[in-house]
């Protein structure tokens, strides 16, 4: 099990359906499912690497990697059980990748659900720990987690999650998931620091939105949309339409719980437009603190802690 993931979209994610299970918002918490550990995260599959690869000398007895048990029926699964596998018809096939963490969120409902108070959540930081030693792997966290970003341990039997490498973030360094990233996708910094990058992500440029906002827990990450290449029509010719559909990112982005779809629509269509203005405005030779923040050119202007 993974405490960081990315997930392929529009896909499963990880564990399987996780967005259908409820959390703690769900009117009949008795009913919430817990992901089953083989079925719902996926157990790693064994191959015939001895077959294909010659690594004993002689000629290979199979040219193709066959995965053990083979996965079959409509409710096959593995973790990357999505990778890059998409919608759409080509040439206007899509998909993109969702990087998750535990959203470290302003109202937990993990902290909440758990009978030990065994959950935390740090004062000056915001960072939501579980205390190992109270924790007596009740899974009530993960059931209150929409997000399912807390995890169940079989062998310690106890529940464990991201923990934001905060031994790393009282050092100022961002967390390690981030400083490794080579795609620099990461931006870590406090709410409240009006200077800092993540401040004007959110909150000057505003473009920069929370996953699934209507399960109510404030959560501490946000994302920029995925902008994407424009569609073509049946007669070949490019289109003003993202391909990339933006109904289906409303489904997944918005600014606050009580936002409706349909302003969930305007705000993405709101953040390529943005996005793209200061793009062309860079093309034409001026500059932009916009796209400036999101090169990212170096680790001070993407961890400011």
């Amino acid at each position: 099990m993974y405490w960081i993931n990315v997930e392929t979209r529009p896909g499963k994610g990880y564990p399987k359906n996780w967005e259908t299970q409820g959390g703690w918002f769900t009117a009949d918490r008795n009913n919430i499912p817990l992901p089953n550990i083989n079925e719902d995260y996926g157990a790693p599959w064994e191959y015939n690497h001895h077959e294909v690869l010659k690594t004993e000398g002689g000629d290979s007895q199979a040219s193709n990697l066959i995965p053990s048990p083979v996965p079959s029926g409509s409710n096959a699964y593995a973790s990357n059980w999505d990778e890059d596998v998409g919608k759409g018809t080509f040439p206007n096939s899509y998909y993109f990748y969702l990087p998750r963490i535990c959203n470290h969120c302003t109202d937990p409902p993990c902290l909440e659900a758990c009978p030990r108070q065994a959950i935390y959540k740090r004062k000056e930081d915001g960072i939501v720990l579980i205390d190992p030693k109270r924790c007596r792997g009740y899974r009530y966290c993960i059931k209150g987690c929409p997000y399912k970003k807390i995890y169940y341990n079989p062998v310690e039997k106890i529940s464990q999650k991201c923990i934001f490498c905060y031994p790393r973030i009282e050092q100022r360094k961002g967390n390690f998931c981030a400083a490794q990233c080579v795609g620099r996708i990461y931006w870590v910094g406090y709410a409240e620091d009006a200077n800092s990058n993540v401040y004007k992500l959110v909150n000057k440029w505003k473009v920069a939105l929370r996953l699934h906002p209507e399960y109510k827990t404030e959560p501490n990450v946000f994302y920029i949309p995925p902008l994407s290449p424009p569609t073509y029509s049946f007669a070949g010719k490019l289109t003003t339409s993202p391909r990339i559909p933006i109904e289906m990112l409303a489904k997944m982005f918005g600014d606050t719980y009580d936002q409706s779809y349909d302003q969930r629509v305007a705000r993405i269509r709101q953040i390529s437009d943005i996005i793209q203005s200061e793009r062309e405005k860079v093309s034409s030779g001026g500059s932009s603190e916009l796209i400036d923040i999101l090169i990212s050119r170096s680790e001070t202007e993407r961890f400011q802690l």
